[in-house]
């Protein structure tokens, strides 16, 4: 591959080039740089509208990019250390589904952990791949799922070695991983793809002391969320591809689903971020595990919270943990992570990541500022002095292993009827149920509603946590197969 400088920003050079030409506009967008939308112009900038425009020759095309994007994608895979890059304009979610369809057909099977994001379980509903999962660990006192244990990994592909792939989480939403390099090589071995959701690693390849990033690691792709903590506008993603990939049949794949109208804003934003994070990452991203570990710190103080880091590491479940993550277990002070979420947000302007039933998350970037940490750490005091209940019923873990007894395409696409949703156990579920965020199911389509998930499913709605995924927008009702 030809040597770029990461200086270099090819897309949005050719993008500034066209503002200055003055051209006369004959093609969409219908805003004509904010002339045909005032108020749009008004509320986002006449610079922003004159530079969302459409593919053209000078600018490239992404679906088929030759010129100026394709120069742009090629200095990224560099930066990455991957044989290629895509970019995504349809967020993280196209990037996970272009990995799965592009590996499994239908009836093939994917080895995955159950708490992946939905993006993934989609794809098996798109393509009819057949999920095998691995339960991940679990942290009783936190009550979250952790990584996969690389002997779990080895069974499932030792009971599957007809499997197509292995998807891992690197890291999860709370900050675990699990021993990459262990399962690439192990996966690899039995002629097994592995595939790395990475929505929240960006940083894993500019930042010092961090854990292994999917190239380092020698996996065969993984989805880049570079708008989390890469600094690229929001739905702004990356699919890197390693060295044994048939890229050019994944930008097919990509193409099935991916937009024809690629937001020249988005693919200009993760032009610039790539640039940034090639030249400053390492400051960049120092700063944020600076900012992450103080606030642990004086979190910790406060008694009640527990801001976990690396000493939850154990070498297998939680083979490594991200040290740019500000996890808190809120449990311990009588509230839900959700009731702590929407304490921060209501009483004192403070909007944090999520919050589910037992811990909160909060997104540290090098954009904080000293002030806004401490902000945090004095709301987090003033909540647990003000707010504090007794744990007593309190639900005590987020994770409950499912029963998978059919596909989800299967289930999905199959004859269904809807009950209320406090009435369907023993019921296959034919659609998702979830808290976003996250976005990992509680139920997926194919899955067993028990008691245990029911009585989950209604303290968190009971908490405030904000669900998702059934046809009935109040979730009081729930589509299941119809049996028989």
């Amino acid at each position: 591959m030809e040597q770029y400088s990461q200086e270099r920003t090819p897309l949005h050079e050719a993008l500034e080039k066209h503002r200055l030409e003055r051209m006369a506009h004959f093609d969409v967008p219908g805003h004509k740089g904010g002339r045909g939308n005032k108020e749009l112009k008004y509320f986002l900038g006449e610079q922003t509208l004159k530079l969302d425009v459409n593919s053209m020759k000078p600018l490239d095309n992404l679906c088929h990019p030759v010129s100026v994007i394709k120069e742009a994608q090629q200095l990224t895979a560099q930066a990455f250390g991957a044989k290629e890059a895509f970019f995504i304009v349809n967020g993280t979610t196209a990037a996970v589904q272009a990995m799965i369809m592009s590996t499994c057909k239908s009836g093939e099977k994917v080895i995955m952990p159950r708490n992946v994001h939905r993006s993934a379980i989609n794809a098996l509903v798109v393509c009819g791949a057949v999920p095998v999962y691995v339960n991940p660990g679990i942290n009783k006192q936190l009550g979250i799922p952790l990584g996969m244990s690389v002997k779990d990994v080895e069974q499932a592909i030792i009971e599957n070695p007809d499997a197509k792939a292995v998807m891992v989480n690197n890291p999860t939403y709370y900050g675990i991983c699990s021993d990459l390099r262990k399962i690439v090589e192990m996966a690899h071995a039995h002629g097994i793809r592995v595939l790395v959701d990475e929505a929240h690693g960006t940083h894993f390849y500019f930042g010092e002391h961090m854990p292994v990033s999917a190239m380092q690691a020698g996996a065969d792709m993984a989805a880049i969320s570079m708008h989390k903590t890469g600094g690229s506008l929001t739905q702004s993603s990356l699919l890197l591809c390693g060295e044994n990939v048939n890229t050019d049949y994944v930008r097919q794949v990509i193409n099935l689903t991916q937009t024809t109208s690629g937001s020249y804003l988005l693919m200009s934003s993760l032009d610039i971020a790539r640039k940034n994070l090639s030249l400053h990452g390492k400051e960049m991203f120092q700063k944020t595990v600076d900012f992450a570990e103080y606030a642990r710190e004086e979190i910790n103080k406060l008694g009640g919270y527990y801001a976990f880091a690396q000493e939850l590491e154990d070498g297998d479940t939680v083979y490594a943990f991200d040290p740019t993550k500000l996890s808190v277990h809120t449990r311990d002070i009588g509230l839900a992570g959700i009731e702590v979420y929407d304490l921060l947000r209501d009483d004192y302007g403070i909007q944090i990541e999520f919050g589910d039933i037992g811990n909160i998350l909060a997104i540290i970037s090098s954009g904080d500022r000293n002030l806004e940490i401490e902000r945090l750490i004095s709301a987090l005091s003033e909540i647990k002095r003000l707010h504090s209940k007794d744990v007593t019923g309190m639900f005590d873990h987020e994770y409950i292993n499912p029963k998978v007894v059919m596909p989800p395409q299967t289930a999905f696409y199959a004859e269904k009827r809807m009950l209320p949703i406090m009435e369907s156990a023993g019921e296959v579920c034919a659609e998702f149920v979830m808290c976003y965020p996250p976005g990992i199911p509680i139920l997926a389509p194919g899955e067993l509603i028990t008691e245990e998930i029911l009585k989950y499913t209604d303290y968190a709605k009971k908490k405030g946590c904000f669900m998702t995924g059934t046809q009935d927008m109040s979730i009081e009702h729930i589509q299941v197969v119809e049996q028989g």
